[in-house]
């Protein structure tokens, strides 16, 4: 082989790495990144359950079966609780067993209080540590003149909690769930994008219902309308919502007490997921065989695009 022959040979091989490495994803670009999602673990009939270690657990995405890359009991919890300003005053009856529900979490748990208005979360007490100081942020609903949409004061609020689905992250929404900016007919138009960020960022809303202080929420269809609303929004973030009928319930103290059982035991779920180049939500299931135990968390997920 001549010298010439051998140089073009060399130079092409040469062009054809070049092109390889330029053109080809990189191994790191296709890698799987962390996802990370709470886990409350229910004993049966309301009962304590007991420790639930990760060799207990068994994870599924779309039905097969997927290693878990960590699990861990969650300790510090950033609860903010949003209240609907367009209840009915009545509900600062039921602000003595807030209290109470406050004073009685651990002091990892950092609870802010804000006033769902026009759309928005005003926030009246930011996230402390100092319970009794979260507890004096609580007032009466400024009722008529407030309705607005609180799934929409929900999104805004979810812009202001701590970043980050490495820790625990809940909302308590205390409202009729009635939109009276766009309807929920069949249900809100705000609902869907609602759950989505929640359901991305690691966020549980809980909710609590409670007649407003308009007239739609005396007319039974538009009440049941809200309570759905409200149901789904929990049921799609891993959480639960409570209510008794369509009339105002005589005491928050059996919700707060349930709702403060399930806080204890919460488990953080990391694994690893490839959403492809844009993202995209899949279908989880978390199970175990310990008996009298079984899990609440979001119905699905959200899969990060590769790096």
């Amino acid at each position: 082989m001549n010298t010439l022959r051998r140089n073009a040979i060399l130079l092409f091989a040469g062009l054809l790495a070049f092109l390889w490495t330029s053109l080809a994803p990189s191994a790191s670009a296709a890698e799987p990144r962390n996802v990370t999602m709470t886990v409350t673990a229910l004993g049966k009939k309301d009962a304590e359950p007991p420790a639930i270690n990760r060799e207990d657990v068994q994870f599924y995405i779309n039905k097969e079966r997927s290693q878990i890359a960590n699990w861990r009991h969650g300790e510090k919890l950033y609860l903010a609780v949003l209240i609907d300003d367009s209840l009915d005053s009545n509900v600062a009856s039921q602000w003595n067993d807030l209290k109470e529900f406050f004073n009685a979490q651990p002091s990892t748990t950092y609870i802010s209080v804000s006033y769902a208005r026009n759309g928005a979360a005003q926030v009246s007490q930011d996230f402390t540590n100092d319970h009794e100081l979260a507890a004096k942020a609580l007032r009466i609903p400024i009722g008529p003149g407030s309705f607005s949409s609180p799934y929409l004061a929900v999104l805004d609020l979810m812009k202001r909690l701590p970043s980050g689905p490495t820790e625990r992250r809940s909302i308590l929404l205390i409202s009729s769930g009635i939109d009276y900016f766009h309807g929920n007919f069949p249900e809100s138009p705000d609902l869907q994008s609602t759950y989505e960020r929640a359901q991305k960022e690691n966020i549980n809303v809980w909710s609590i219902y409670y007649p407003d202080a308009g007239h739609l929420s005396r007319r039974w269809f538009r009440a049941f309308r809200g309570q759905n609303d409200l149901s789904r929004l929990a049921e799609a973030t891993g959480a639960e919502s409570y209510y008794l009928g369509l009339n105002e319930t005589v005491t928050f103290k059996p919700y707060l007490d349930e709702l403060a059982t399930h806080l204890r035991h919460q488990y953080l779920l990391t694994f690893k997921g490839s959403g492809g180049p844009k993202g995209r939500f899949q279908r989880v299931h978390v199970a175990t065989e310990t008996p009298g135990v079984q899990f609440l968390h979001a119905p699905q997920a959200f899969l990060p695009a590769e790096k």
